[in-house]
């Protein structure tokens, strides 16, 4: 154990189906682990947790939670971190909201979020609740770069048993949209910073007023400094004549962003598609629905349950309605639009659906169509506007002869936008931002307009130097392709190269690296891949996100199974689970259905990983022995087919971690490594092997009736046993 507290490994708890999956298959792991000396943990960083700790002074005693996200970000510093993460809920305020009505319902006395606060209790309540939005869990823990790639048994099993891919036709109108002008990418300004230093970031008026907007920004020497702004004007612009254009090609209108990610900017932009698709009625009735609390920031779904008792706004938007274009849906059955909810569609998750869908998306009459993929900056949706142009000439690519592409992400150290929150703001008035350093000089200034998006990001220097280092090690490793996704003529991107090129000719590399903008960067790694070859995609933070869903749900059907290694700078180690996209609707179904589809495999190669981690970081044999087990058993569980299916009566996610048992013991048992493990794992694979059948009914009698799991963000952790470990036979044998 690294000391008194903390495990040999931390698995975290986390928010709606990779949490009840863990219910299930962490007894498992730690009766396994257990064998070997090896002690496996909890810490909380699921959004109930997340609040709870926020709120102490609310709460009774026996309410109270330690704040773990601030214990793991410690952690994560040192060389004895291990953590198995398992994705958590990036909250959007509707989540927010939902998740502190059940803890109150439940009798924690937390305070109500306040929409707009005027008290200063209000203003520190609403400052508490503000730092658990987003991506808060992401920057605290991710100390280290992102090494994403999948494991070869995955990527076998998926050539083996191919992924059904909608087709692509070169007549597709299906086509990406994005601003060519008053968007972030347009506006953006970069410096890196000779020496350290601190900025404030102030608005200076048309009148001359100063607004100080942050103060005591520091940064240390090297970090590259990013400023820019999106107009609100341009943006208005842009998607009222979007609107009209997917209406004259006949298709669905869709906006995908990443709300819970980039969660100043990103709201504020979905609000003004919400205002630009109702624009007739924000004309007409926009103060009485203001009056009503209406922020179009929340949603559509937000929108319409407030305004539900007012008929003349309901028959205004039910008349605008019927004369826009269909619009892309999250759910048509319950009519729940693409504009509903700001997290419902996530862009990493719902482009590369509709990519792998032959360009299709589902309309309202429940029939797929045509999208027009509105993304309004023009950062990285070249991306995604480059793989539909590709797949229209190329058709779809074929998953059972691909090769695949890993990735190198920076992220260390709340690199790039990702890391822009505490310094993004909507503009109250018109005039000038400006970066000024504490010596008076100015680094980045824009002339502004009211209403518009300004944010700083940036990126230090011992994480970039640390990213390329990485993905050095890797090429050397695979020996293939390797591509820096960086646009010289992007402001940000140049300092990079600044950086990349020295660093890969100092190591006698740089022949095996090229430097190409996203688009064309895109266009080569399909190329590569459709070939059968291999390549390795070198990003900033944001593309690291989208391109690990993009590729994988291509190459594997989905991005749940891919490895996520973090290579802690610090010398410790984060292991990833994978997208937790589809885990709501998963949760409904086993609320409704008793039966859970959420594939663990994610988890299977991150408990690999972690263990094998700790065999060489700690010298632990014993782990190293898990770890192959570990690895077989995750092959057998492939090749047998034993991974969740999507229906009640097929396995689900509960006999999966069965067989991934058995499977796990018997090649314990088997091997010949380590013969005191060998004997302690001989007993519990035979009584696996032999209560298989009375173990499979006892967990098979479960689907088919609904699950009650005594609450959705704060489960009630017996009811949540019960229906996750409902065979006794197995209980036995694992304790």
């Amino acid at each position: 154990m690294s000391d008194n507290n903390t495990p040999d490994i931390v698995y975290t708890k986390v928010d709606e189906a990779p949490e009840l999956a863990s219910a299930s298959f962490l007894p498992i792991i730690q009766a396994f682990a257990g064998a070997a000396g090896v002690t496996v943990g909890t810490r909380d960083i699921s959004l109930a947790g997340r609040i709870i700790a926020a709120f102490p002074d609310y709460l009774s005693d026996d309410q109270k939670q330690a704040d773990h996200l601030a214990e793991l970000g410690e952690l994560v510093k040192t060389a004895d971190a291990n953590v198995v993460k398992l994705p958590n809920i990036s909250a959007s305020v509707p989540q927010l909201v939902a998740a502190v009505k059940e803890l109150q319902g439940q009798g924690y006395a937390l305070p109500d979020y306040p929409e707009t606060p005027e008290s200063e209790a209000e203003k520190d309540v609403r400052a508490r609740y503000d730092g658990l939005k987003g991506s808060a869990v992401n920057p605290v823990l991710r100390e280290g770069n992102s090494d994403r790639r999948a494991a070869v048994a995955v990527k076998n099993y998926a050539m083996a048993n191919p992924h059904r891919m909608g087709k692509w036709s070169a007549d597709s109108k299906t086509h990406v949209s994005f601003m060519d002008g008053g968007d972030f990418c347009s506006n953006e300004v970069s410096a890196t910073l000779d020496a350290a230093a601190t900025a404030k970031i102030e608005l200076v008026g048309e009148d001359g007023s100063v607004t100080v907007l942050k103060d005591g920004v520091s940064y240390p020497a090297g970090t590259v400094v990013d400023a820019t702004f999106m107009s609100a004007a341009a943006l208005d612009d842009f998607l009222a004549k979007e609107i009209e254009e997917t209406k004259k090609d006949g298709i669905l209108f869709s906006l995908h962003m990443k709300a819970t990610m980039m969660k100043v900017s990103d709201p504020i932009i979905f609000g003004h598609a919400v205002k630009a698709w109702l624009a007739p009625v924000f004309e007409q009735f926009g103060e009485e629905m203001k009056a009503l609390g209406v922020t179009p920031n929340s949603g559509l779904g937000d929108l319409l349950a407030r305004v539900e008792g007012k008929p003349e706004i309901m028959a205004a938007i039910e008349k605008v309605t019927a004369e826009r274009p269909p619009m892309y849906m999250v759910n048509s059955d319950r009519g729940i639009t693409n504009l509903h909810v700001p997290s419902d569609v996530i862009i990493d998750a719902s482009m590369p659906a509709v990519i792998r869908a032959g360009g299709k998306g589902w309309g309202p009459d429940g029939e797929e169509a045509d999208v027009n993929c509105v993304i309004p900056d023009g950062s990285y949706a070249p991306v995604y506007d480059e793989t539909i142009k590709y797949f229209k000439q190329t058709g779809a690519l074929d998953p059972s002869t691909s090769g695949t592409v890993q990735n190198i992400g920076l992220m260390a150290q709340k690199a790039e936008e990702y890391g822009s929150h505490p310094t993004t703001f909507e503009i109250p008035k018109a005039g000038t931002v400006r970066m000024v350093l504490e010596n008076g000089d100015v680094l980045h200034e824009h002339k502004v307009a009211a209403g518009d998006i300004w944010r700083s990001a940036s990126a230090r220097k011992a994480p970039i130097e640390d990213w390329v280092k990485l993905a050095i090690e890797r090429q050397a490793a695979e020996g293939c392709e390797a591509i820096f996704w960086l646009d010289e003529a992007r402001a940000h991107d140049a300092e990079l190269i600044r950086y990349v090129k020295p660093i890969l000719e100092a190591a006698g590399v740089a022949d095996k690296f090229q430097i190409l903008s996203p688009a064309k960067a895109t266009r080569q790694t399909l190329e590569t891949i459709r070939k059968g070859e291999n390549s390795i995609a070198i990003t900033g933070n944001v593309l690291r996100d989208y391109l690990t869903d993009l590729f994988p749900i291509l190459e594997l059907g989905t991005s749940a199974k891919m490895l996520s290694i973090v290579k802690l700078m610090q010398g410790g180690g984060l292991f990833e689970t994978g997208a937790g996209g589809s885990a709501p609707k998963h949760v409904q179904q086993l609320v409704e259905e008793g039966h859970l589809r959420w594939d663990s495999l994610g988890e299977f190669c991150a408990l690999g990983e972690s263990l094998n981690f700790l065999a060489n970081a700690k010298g632990n044999k014993k782990a190293a022995v898990l770890a192959k087990g570990v690895e077989v058993a995750t092959q057998k569980l492939l090749e047998n087919d034993n991974s969740p299916g999507r229906k009640v009566g097929q396995t689900d996610n509960r006999d999966s971690h069965f067989y991934f048992a058995m499977y796990w013991a018997e090649a314990l048992a088997a091997q010949t490594a380590d013969s005191e493990l060998a004997a302690h794992f001989k007993p519990v694979a035979e009584a696996l092997t032999s209560g298989k059948d009375a173990i499979l009914a006892e967990l098979g009698a479960t689907q088919g009736q609904p699950a009650d799991l005594g609450g959705y963000y704060h489960t009630d952790p017996a009811k949540t046993a019960a229906v996750m470990r409902p065979s006794a036979t197995l209980n036995a044998i694992i304790g």
